[in-house]
């Protein structure tokens, strides 16, 4: 059973740490202290963090979050995706806005809004999943874009962010319903690229998956860490860094090698759009209603 009330509190705090993100997300502004602002907004909040803040610049979709030696500054014409989350206990919020400092960009990221607002006002127990896909689909097509084909919303659900059913972007003839009281995340990634996105070497976010033991001190740390205080949620290795501030940055990156290596964690590598055009991002969290919804992550 849903804990609306938690939810809709979770919510409220993502949408308002959104909000706070623009009045930080300027040019020559450090990615790496905007992203630490953010996230202590949150916590300011009383929350945790449902996985670590991304910001997501230009071609690159998602998964972006600094490390703890990222010394990049937002530039003048970046178009940059905020993707957040509070949770309480095991309660998730999941919502995201793209930010344009270009000034120029407001085509797609207007596009990107303007699709996943005829989304929702799809959203009902029963309706297809395809038939999402396909609006979304429709309305991004119309403004000159593409939709991003190999990205898109999910269920939702206690301890897991990504449960359940997938909503794509486009019409990929899946007949699954949405069910009543479920919750989900819709997401419009577009471009104007060729609308997929691929893995990159870069990782910064990691997830433990399985209690694999680990041989080295380092890596037997970081587990007891994570295990202790993150648990299944993503984490980022600067919070490994931050918390563990007795290993050097080497040796908190040959833990999670480690780690990766026996399968005790997974990795979120960046995604970028495969034609290294810019993409732009919204999205809610919505609960499944019998004949409509209710957008947990009102702005």
């Amino acid at each position: 059973m849903t804990d609306v009330k938690a939810l809709e509190e979770c919510g409220k705090t993502a949408v308002d740490a959104l909000e706070f993100s623009r009045t930080i997300v300027k040019e020559g502004a450090s990615l790496l202290e905007v992203t630490e602002k953010i996230e202590q907004f949150i916590k300011d909040r009383g929350f945790e963090l449902s996985f670590p803040v991304n910001l997501s610049i230009n071609e690159k979709a998602a998964h972006y979050t600094p490390g703890l030696d990222d010394k990049s500054v937002f530039q003048k014409n970046d178009i940059v995706k905020v993707d957040v989350g509070a949770r309480s206990g095991d309660v998730l919020s999941d919502c995201a806005i793209t930010i344009d400092l270009s000034g120029t960009n407001g085509k797609i990221v207007n596009a990107a809004e303007k699709a996943l607002d005829e989304a929702i006002s799809l959203v009902r127990a029963g309706r297809k999943v395809c038939e999402i896909g396909s609006v979304i689909e429709k309305a991004v097509a119309s403004a000159g874009f593409k939709p991003i084909k190999n990205l898109g919303g999910h269920g939702i659900e206690e301890e897991e962010l990504h449960a359940g059913v997938f909503i794509p972007n486009f019409d990929n003839n899946d007949d699954t319903e949405l069910e009543e009281g479920s919750v989900i995340s819709i997401e419009p990634f577009i471009t104007n690229g060729y609308g997929y996105v691929d893995e990159t070497d870069d990782v910064q976010i990691y997830q433990l998956v399985s209690t694999a033991a680990p041989r080295s001190q380092e890596a037997r740390s970081i587990l007891e860490l994570v295990a202790g205080k993150y648990k299944t949620y993503p984490f980022a290795a600067r919070w490994i860094g931050r918390e563990l501030n007795h290993l050097s940055d080497f040796k908190v990156r040959r833990g999670i090698t480690e780690l990766l290596s026996i399968g005790t964690i997974e990795p979120f590598p960046v995604l970028i759009e495969r034609n290294k055009g810019i993409v732009a991002q919204a999205e809610k969290q919505l609960i499944v209603e019998k004949d409509s919804c209710r957008i947990v992550t009102k702005t």
